[in-house]
């Protein structure tokens, strides 16, 4: 009999949050008010409130100045203050460079013009003669001790307005649980230790206590929700009580993973990332007790075609499933089955909105709604291919994917040569990927409308440049951590070594190896004309795009 290699199957907890946490810090925790308000017997022995703690949390240190989280960032946790006061930046905000960010500047005609003849045949040559890292305070080695810091307090007191937040005051859930931006700043005002708390944790407190629940829910309410539903056109017309009652009773679920990148990425390398192993939504033959409105995420619609499942369509931020057949049983007063069943093909953010809500305020004053299911099923069956392609291999997250069309183009690397001459020497992309047909999805950044890559990133070096929507890499203030690059699932950031000037290599003087930085396709930001690759195809064989404009499907759109 042939060996067997036996290995353990992989637990909730074998990677915690925070590995330096110990059962004193937990039993500590337990008797401060905020956790011990919560009813740890309504937890199961295998989700212990003490697990918990232990595991899905950790306990954080802040200096006077230390930026906590920052505006427009993404983010996977949320914060307790245990100790000191932290300062949240209302208004007008604090700038892009004080954040770790970089101010992208168009460059003039003579400087574009002058890349012809400054390029270095080095690769990745940085200019050290300035750190370029003065507003960076690293305590350690690892990424997480790395924080961006604000040199002059009272200077940012004199100019923004702030409001403070002291110990027991809870930041960051709404961010963390609904995958959306980071909407404020916050600093540590003064020596601070603040419990952070990892989202799987704030699930599990949400789930198994209500207070936290309640809390959670009630701040979301407050915040967020009914500022989303009045801008959506079907509660739009709804008086301000009426959007408080549609608000009391909406319910908030998610599907998915967070980090749904990393699962992707190991279905993917056992040819398992297909529908058969989506979280299931919502089944074709169900009855829906309510309307669901994608908050953030990604989902696909199918229905079922002999043993296997047909994509008609996916779902997107803004998009709504399930009114066609709540408005036909409301109208033909009879119980009308789903047409369809929705998965989850990322992180899902989902509100339901129940059936005797849309019923008191919504479909008396509409218009019937008129359904794209007839089309979509007609459409023809060879017409599937490629998008079912995009929603397996998650194209469908991108604003701006590389798409080559092989028969047009002659493999001459015009794009590759141009897209160099604007950084350094250096290109920013690799010309080979995926395929379909005659289509090639390159590895270039795609600048994702979910970009988990920039979950984590210690210094919010990476980010989303607020006048273009791109997201682009502050080279000054990356640490080299690889975050980002360990986070694409498009293997579409890579990290290089770095040389000086002079062409020598670059080392941290402790470690004495060399200094790595992210690099990635950053949409030519800086250049007048837009993307160099695009103007420099001499086939009009490349174009970077939505793929919701090579996919043209009907879709509902609240």
């Amino acid at each position: 009999m042939a060996d067997v290699k036996i290995m353990a199957r992989p637990q909730r907890w074998d990677s915690p949050f925070g590995p330096e946490m110990g059962d004193e810090d937990v039993r500590t925790l337990l008797k401060r008010p905020e956790i011990a308000a919560i009813q740890a017997d309504k937890f199961p022995a295998t989700v212990s409130l003490a697990g918990v703690l232990k595991n899905d949390t950790r306990i954080v240190r802040f200096q006077p100045g230390d930026i906590i989280v920052r505006e427009g960032d993404y983010g996977n946790s949320a914060f307790l203050i245990l100790e000191g006061k932290v300062r949240v930046v209302i208004s007008p905000g604090l700038p892009d460079e004080v954040l770790g960010r970089q101010i992208t500047q168009k460059k003039s005609f003579l400087q574009a013009l002058s890349q012809i003849w400054t390029n270095r045949w080095i690769p990745e040559v940085r200019d050290t003669r300035h750190d370029g890292q003065k507003s960076l305070r690293k305590e350690g080695s690892d990424a997480q001790s790395t924080r961006v810091f604000l040199q002059d307090i009272p200077g940012v007191l004199d100019a923004q307005k702030t409001a403070q937040l002291t110990e027991g005051a809870i930041f960051g859930e709404l961010a963390a649980l609904g995958r959306v931006p980071r909407t404020a700043t916050i600093f540590a005002e003064s020596d601070a230790a603040l419990l952070e708390i990892r989202w799987q944790g704030l699930r599990e407190l949400r789930k198994y206590d209500e207070g936290w629940r309640r809390v959670l829910d009630q701040r979301y309410r407050e915040n967020a929700l009914k500022v989303h539903l009045g801008e959506t056109p079907l509660f739009s017309g709804l008086n301000e009580q009426e959007l408080q009652d549609v608000a009391d009773h909406t319910l908030f679920e998610t599907y998915g993973t967070f980090d749904w990148n990393v699962s992707y990425q190991a279905l993917r390398s056992q040819n398992k990332a297909d529908i058969a192993n989506e979280p299931m939504i919502a089944r074709e033959g169900g009855y829906p007790d309510g309307l669901l409105m994608i908050r953030a995420g990604f989902a696909r619609v199918s229905i079922q075609f002999g043993t296997s499942e047909r994509t008609l369509t996916y779902l997107g931020k803004g998009d709504y499933f399930g009114l066609d057949e709540l408005y036909g049983a409301w109208r033909d007063k009879k119980d009308t089955p789903l047409e369809s069943s929705l998965t989850a093909i990322s992180y899902l953010d989902v509100l339901r909105v129940p059936t005797q809500i849309l019923e008191r305020y919504v479909f008396p004053k509409m218009t019937p709604p008129k359904s794209p299911m007839k089309d979509l099923k007609e459409r023809p069956i060879a017409d599937d291919a490629l998008l079912a392609w995009s929603v397996g291999e998650r194209f469908v997250n991108a604003t701006q994917a590389m798409l080559i069309d092989l028969d047009k183009c002659t493999r001459c690397d015009d794009c590759v040569r141009a897209c160099a001459s604007t950084h350094g020497g250096n290109p920013r992309f690799i010309r080979h990927g995926k395929t379909f047909d005659h289509w090639m999805v390159a590895n270039a950044c795609m600048h994702c409308a979910d970009p988990v890559c920039m979950i984590g990133c210690p210094t919010g070096a990476i980010h989303r440049d607020i006048a273009g929507g791109m997201i682009v890499i502050n080279d000054n203030t990356c640490i080299g951590c690889g975050t980002c690059a360990n986070s694409c699932p498009y293997d579409n950031i890579r990290m290089v070594p770095i040389s000086d000037l002079e062409g020598n290599p670059v080392l941290d003087p402790d470690l004495q190896k060399p200094i790595m930085k992210a690099t990635k396709c950053d949409l030519c930001a800086s250049q007048l004309g837009g993307p160099a690759c695009v103007r420099a195809c001499p086939h009009d064989a490349l174009e970077r795009t939505d793929f919701q404009a090579v996919i043209p499907i009907r879709k509902h759109k609240s």
